[in-house]
């Protein structure tokens, strides 16, 4: 790979270097590195883009990498993955797309993402996006994760966005069966005239259920932001859903958060949160010798950390 490549291998997996364990590694449209372990088979489809990766019952403490990265402009793709995880396992998926486009033609990424996570099963899902490039073309991702957690099962579901996109819609949907539990966090930044739109629908099926759906985010220049949560309690179970975001300059954010109780005992909240930076914590940081901006860049930081 080269250097761009490297570089956005850096910035969306923290990737120096080949991996241990099981990864797949696609760009522009080719797996360019592949290796599975004793508890973990990656397979490509025949029939579309994509992989099938099968996680054995009971494995513990292993991790799979799965980076996409798009050096070329104009290139668009469409990629599905599933994933299979199965009885008891626990296991680390880190994930992410870096495009980074020099020139004048649109350069997408879509991906599909389905889990179906068995009983008692663990997974902490690791997903950053990252765009780069001087070029006139557009940078695009729409991820679309499809989440089915079977008895007990559990997810926790790490999301960030912060440099780049210039239009992203990203969808999630998950099914919680009894005593099972699902986090999703969503952390990102738009800037310029960048679109970002979040659409989170939760069912908790099962008594036990569980949802804590987090989203943080701030709007620069004319950005837009559009945030959707529906959580559905369809049993004695407990969902919680905060939206939490910092306008800025000429942007605009949207926060449309929806609970539906489907069950007495369904214990469902929502919250959301738009504002400015207060005033008072920018002469705060001044008076330690920061400079306006500066002190916006590190409340931004901070909030986002």
């Amino acid at each position: 790979m080269d250097d761009i490549q490297k570089l956005l291998l850096e910035q969306i997996a923290d990737l120096h270097g080949i991996p241990a364990g099981a990864y797949n590694i696609r760009s522009d449209g080719l797996s360019v590195g592949r290796s599975v372990t004793e508890n973990i088979n990656i397979v490509s489809k025949t029939d579309k883009q994509g992989i099938d990766i099968f996680v054995k019952p009971g494995t513990k403490n292993e991790t799979v990498h799965i980076p996409v990265i798009i050096s070329k402009t104009g290139y668009n793709e469409c990629v599905y993955n599933d994933f299979y995880i199965g009885e008891g396992a626990d296991v680390t998926i880190i994930a992410g797309c870096g495009i980074h486009n020099c020139g004048s033609g649109l350069s997408e990424h879509d991906g599909v993402h389905s889990f179906f996570i068995s009983k008692n099963a663990r997974v902490k899902y690791l997903e950053k996006h990252y765009g780069s490039g001087d070029g006139t073309g557009g940078r695009v991702m729409n991820p679309t994760t499809v989440i089915e957690l079977d008895e007990g099962a559990y997810m926790e579901m790490d999301t960030v966005q912060i440099k780049g996109i210039d239009s992203t819609v990203r969808v999630t949907k998950a099914s919680v069966a009894a005593n099972a539990g699902v986090v999703i966090r969503e952390k990102l930044m738009t800037h310029g005239t960048q679109l970002a739109q979040t659409d989170f629908t939760v069912d908790l099926n099962g008594d036990g259920a569980s949802a804590n759906v987090i989203s943080r985010s701030v709007a620069r220049d004319s950005s837009r932001q559009i945030f959707k949560s529906n959580i559905h309690g369809n049993a004695k179970c407990s969902g919680h859903s905060e939206c939490d975001a910092i306008i800025m300059d000429n942007a605009e954010v949207s926060a449309i958060p929806e609970i539906i109780a489907s069950n007495v005992d369904a214990s469902l909240i929502h919250e959301a949160a738009i504002g400015k930076i207060a005033g008072e914590q920018i002469v705060k940081f001044m008076t330690l010798g920061l400079s306006e901006a500066e002190a916006e860049q590190k409340i931004v930081q901070g909030f986002l950390k």
